[in-house]
């Protein structure tokens, strides 16, 4: 059984407003909630949404005494076989999408901060930038260099704690998938931008914080009289502590010093009943209520 210290937040990781200002929507089983969590034996933690930012996260929030514990797992127990085949197209959407804001051109340095395989490294290699990365799980560090033939000097095994880099070094960070999953999100976005030179842009993928399916989900359970939700999954998989809105980053943004130069949401899957994907999906869209929340943050000259 993982083992967890708890820690009590006291005010928003990302706008900085008190706890006072931030809202309780529930509590969090630490595993599948299914239809009826309260007759599930387990540890859980209660969650809330910033009031002023649309933040949501567990409070308090259980920390592992290792990150192992979540993410030391092989990656073939994560992935599909052909996860491991290398596609040029992967991650080309994005640099295209960079590439409208600023000219990312070849020479230029780039950073992925949660690495996983190194297949965003290996097709931003391919359009001749000086690729750079970081992986703080053992098993998917060694594929990387073992599977992907990334070069060691250029993969760095560490937490984006723990990393160090240059000021001013890179022209493109990418997050991909990996925000919701660090403790401070602050903090590990002041310190990319530290890495980043003026103008250039940070990439950053997240849930939603106004994702339709937790809606529904926690409609069901409030019509229960259940004080449950399914928003975040801080001790169990895919281990997410934060869900964000856009004003997240935007009061973010004004205290550390970058401006959003694109957003995107995205619809992704809906979880639910597949006859109702033809309604929810186009709403979802049109509402800007799909899953996943996409950000390019600008560091300011």
């Amino acid at each position: 059984m993982k083992q967890y210290h708890f820690k009590a937040i006291e005010k928003c990781n990302m706008c900085g407003s008190q706890i006072t200002a931030s809202n309780l929507i529930g509590k969090r089983l630490n595993g599948s909630q299914g239809k009826n969590p309260h007759k599930k034996a387990g540890v859980t933690t209660s969650i809330m949404k910033c009031k002023t930012c649309s933040l949501i996260f567990s409070n308090p929030t259980p920390i592992p005494f290792d990150l192992q514990d979540h993410y030391g797992i092989p990656p073939e127990t994560y992935w599909k076989n052909e996860y491991f085949t290398v596609d040029p197209s992967y991650f080309m959407q994005r640099i295209i999408e960079v590439r409208e804001i600023i000219p990312l051109e070849k020479g230029m340095k780039t950073l992925d901060i949660g690495a996983g395989l190194g297949k965003a490294m290996k097709t931003m290699e391919g359009q001749g930038l000086d690729a750079y990365g970081i992986e703080p799980s053992v098993p998917f560090y060694e594929r990387a260099i073992e599977l992907m033939h990334i070069q060691p000097d250029r993969l760095t095994l560490s937490a984006i704690e723990d990393a160090e880099f240059p000021e001013n070094f890179f022209d493109f960070i990418t997050f991909g998938a990996v925000l919701e999953h660090l403790y401070d999100p602050n903090d590990s976005i002041q310190k990319a931008l530290s890495w980043l030179k003026p103008g250039g842009i940070i990439h950053i993928e997240v849930p939603s914080s106004d994702w339709l399916t937790h809606k529904f989900i926690n409609l069901y359970y409030k019509l229960r009289g259940l004080d449950y939700v399914g928003n975040l999954s801080p001790m169990h998989e895919p281990y997410h502590l934060y869900e964000f809105g856009l004003d997240s980053f935007t009061k973010n943004g004004a205290k550390l010093g970058y401006s959003i130069a694109r957003h995107d949401y995205y619809v992704c899957q809906t979880f639910m009943p597949k006859f109702l994907d033809f309604i929810l999906k186009p709403y979802m869209k049109r509402t800007k209520k799909g899953m996943q929340l996409c950000v390019y943050l600008q560091k300011n000259s």
